[in-house]
């Protein structure tokens, strides 16, 4: 019993630890939630194996440069009229046969085709590595983003609990009045109906939070019933010193989107001189060794001499005398397998060249295809640029905007948190009416949630353009 009891306790104690565990894995740090999402995430884990499909074009494109060495074998039994592979006669007997040879096959030269196409897949190998630097930033920038997006919700969502709160205590206050029958009962079911208001204020905020907690969830590709609960961050609003033209500058040394574009172009033009080859005569020299066996296969060896009669007559003085002759006998022996093997060796070494005359225009379509293929990458870098010049631009008049707004409400919020002060201390005293009072109030609320989202929105910004600068952490 008590050794059941031990068990038990062990039981209860590890399930103990791995609840304990769990909960503290709850909390993430941005760092960590970055740390996750780099090791987790199935777009990158996509971009990884296009990338590792690339390295393998590679490796085999630079293979293909070294010749091509084969071995055959083979081994059978054949029944009936067939072709005795050591004679070459027919035969009509169950035979075994046995073939065996070594191939070299190799290209000499086909206007650098297979060159030519080792350094296309190098660079489209240099391409995808790139582009998975890009997704990781691209990936970071998002998981900052929302990440961000949590603590402003998480702030609204404080800022409405302590609305909710501030109404509560004030209802609890005007409460007392009425069932004193010493305020205005007008108050009193005001302030219920603030107090509704405030309550659906923080539904509201508690789905936006949830909503973006989601979002971060679905970005580190963690299971669906993991609460990410973040902490606030040290995050200070200062001025951004970089004008938008500077930020775009850096994008283009720091922006791996713009590498990788870059490196496509190059990957395209070799694509062009793979295409050309198919206009120049292709050489190649092979060589082989072979040799076969066959169990049909014999060698005879002579026994001895007899004499022997033919069967025919001479007549000497009217005598017929039979006709002898002299026969050599011979004994039949199999040829041993290895025996036959080192008989039938024979090698073949040659030379071939393939001269290209008519294909159907096939050759030259594929050049202007991979022409056309170039020019696609140059548009494809060139969209780029634009894109990211002109949402540079924007965000950063964005942040600006965001920046002057905040610093605006930072003054209205001093101003309304004075007012909401004297207007609740005379509504307390009864010199001040509910509509003067709840005015002020909502006036700081309201306030304080559009400093927070201002606050946010502003950090929001410098992080994307932080992020086209190359700063991703």
């Amino acid at each position: 019993m008590k050794h059941h009891q031990i068990i038990f306790a062990i039981i209860l104690l590890m399930g103990w630890m791995g609840y304990a565990q769990n909960q503290a894995q709850e909390s993430y740090s941005l760092d960590e939630c970055i740390a996750i999402a780099l090791e987790n995430n199935l777009d990158l884990k996509s971009a990884d194996l296009r990338a590792n499909s690339a390295k393998v074009n590679h490796q085999q494109s630079k293979g293909n440069l070294l010749p091509s060495i084969n071995g055959n074998f083979n081994i059978g039994v054949n029944d009936g009229r067939s072709i005795d592979p050591f004679t070459n006669d027919f035969i009509t007997q169950e035979l075994t046969f046995s073939n065996m040879g070594l191939n070299l096959d190799m290209t000499i030269f086909n206007g650098f085709r297979l060159l030519n196409t080792a350094k296309q897949n190098r660079l489209n190998r240099k391409a995808a590595d790139l582009e998975v630097e890009a997704a990781k930033q691209d990936l970071v920038l998002n998981v900052t983003l929302t990440y961000l997006q949590v603590l402003n919700n998480k702030a609204v969502l404080d800022l409405t609990k302590q609305r909710y709160e501030a109404t509560k205590k004030q209802l609890k206050i005007q409460e007392d009045f009425y069932k004193n029958e010493s305020g205005n009962p007008a108050d009193y079911a005001d302030l219920l109906g603030q107090i509704a208001n405030d309550e659906t204020s923080i539904l509201v905020s508690e789905s936006n939070l949830n909503n973006s907690k989601q979002t971060l969830i679905r970005l580190l590709n963690l299971p669906g019933n993991v609460t990410i609960d973040t902490q606030n961050l040290m995050l200070d609003v200062e001025v951004y010193d970089l004008t938008a033209d500077e930020v775009y500058t850096e994008a283009l040394q720091n922006l791996m989107t713009f590498k990788a574009n870059e490196t496509r172009i190059e990957a395209a033009k070799k694509g062009v001189s793979v295409a050309k080859s198919q206009f120049t005569p292709e050489i190649s020299v092979f060589g082989g060794i072979n040799t076969n066996y066959s169990s049909a296969a014999q060698l005879f060896a002579m026994t001895n001499t007899e004499i022997v009669e033919t069967g025919d007559f001479v007549t000497v003085d009217g005598q017929d005398l039979p006709v002898l002759t002299e026969r050599t006998n011979f004994e039949a022996n199999s040829i041993s397998y290895e025996d036959q093997l080192d008989n039938n060796l024979n090698t073949v070494v040659g030379i071939a060249v393939n001269v290209p005359l008519f294909n159907g225009f096939r050759a030259k379509n594929n050049v202007a295809l991979q022409k056309i293929q170039v020019e696609e990458s140059i548009l494809e870098l060139e969209r780029t640029h634009l894109d990211i010049k002109n949402t540079i631009a924007q965000v950063h008049f964005d942040m600006e905007a965001a920046y002057n707004r905040y610093e605006s409400l930072l003054k209205q919020v001093e101003a309304y948190d004075e007012s909401y002060r004297i207007n609740e201390i005379r509504f307390n005293n009864g010199v001040s009416n509910f509509l003067n009072y709840v005015t002020s109030k909502n006036n700081l609320d309201n306030a304080k949630v559009n400093l927070a989202n201002a606050k946010y929105e502003y950090l929001l910004r410098v992080k994307v353009l932080d992020y086209y600068r190359g700063v991703v952490n």
